[in-house]
């Protein structure tokens, strides 16, 4: 399974990721360029930015359509 292909798993799955998340679950140290790939293929992500402690980072999710 590719670092994409773990990525989109565990967003489809409901799951928030973010840098770190994406490191330990498949050894991606490029998680927004990921994203940014998935995004031009598609797929609905959002990304979140978090100010936690001084330090500012991203969370992406999917963005589920409501019906």
């Amino acid at each position: 399974m590719t670092q994409t292909q773990w990525i989109l798993r565990e967003l489809n799955r409901g799951r928030v990721l973010t840098a770190i998340d994406a490191l330990n679950g498949c050894g991606s140290m490029k998680l927004a360029t990921r994203i940014s790939e998935l995004k031009a293929e598609g797929h609905p992500i959002q990304t979140i930015m978090v100010n936690q402690g001084g330090k500012k980072f991203a969370k992406y999710k999917i963005v589920r359509s409501k019906k």
